[in-house]
């Protein structure tokens, strides 16, 4: 069985699992895996493309190369499509997160998916903790579905579609006349190495980061 991961940017958050994945898979025997960074690089006759943390638009000609496109989106489809659903998630204070494995096709997050898993969120923890914590699940995910293919029934999303905008600089603004108790949900689903949050006083804009101790 061939199978093929695509992450499209090299210097994603999500490589360390991508090589993960790949070891896991290749651990398994029989398999002829590949990790690459370039939907050109897919090859023809390739029987699974695992798409994940992908930001590019993925072509057609791309998902045709393949039996089987697989993403994981993180919410429970068809509810939550689009940018950024762990963080939005996170920041509308929910206790956990699904995470719905399903066949790509040319719509946004659109196609029949083959099962879902919930992540439960820690109110203590920070976006990287949450965000790695999840990309284990992926992971295990992947391998669940190499493990029982073809042999996997799709089932058609159903319910109310909604979906999550890019994530603006607005929305990553603190409140000064807010406490912080209010405002740790914000705080919790913030990517401080791309998009510090921000407020502004008498006319300046401050940036702020957080960490925490470790301790529980």
């Amino acid at each position: 069985m061939k199978i093929t991961i695509l992450t499209d940017q090299q210097d994603s958050w999500f490589v360390p699992y991508g090589n993960k994945l790949l070891g896991s898979l290749n651990a398994l025997g029989g398999l002829d895996v590949t990790y690459i960074h370039d939907q050109s690089e897919v090859p023809d006759n390739n029987d699974i493309l695992f798409l994940l943390s992908c930001v590019k638009i993925v072509k057609k000609s791309t998902l045709d190369k393949s039996k089987s496109n697989i993403v994981v989106h993180a919410s429970d489809l068809p509810a939550g499509k689009g940018f950024s659903p762990l963080q939005w998630q996170i920041r509308e204070g929910k206790s956990a997160v699904t995470l719905t494995l399903f066949e790509a096709n040319e719509a946004v997050d659109d196609g029949p998916y083959y099962f879902k898993h919930s992540l439960d969120l820690i109110d203590t923890e920070l976006l990287p903790e949450s965000r790695n914590r999840m990309a284990e699940e992926i992971v295990q995910m992947c391998i669940k579905y190499v493990a029982q293919f073809p042999d996997w029934e799709p089932h058609q999303q159903q319910g109310t579609e909604s979906f999550y905008g890019r994530l603006t600089d607005k929305d990553d603004e603190l409140d000064i006349n807010k406490p912080l108790s209010e405002q740790m949900d914000l705080i919790r689903g913030a990517d401080f190495d791309k998009f510090p949050l921000h407020f502004s006083y008498k006319g300046k804009k401050f940036t702020v980061k957080v960490s925490h101790d470790g301790k529980s």
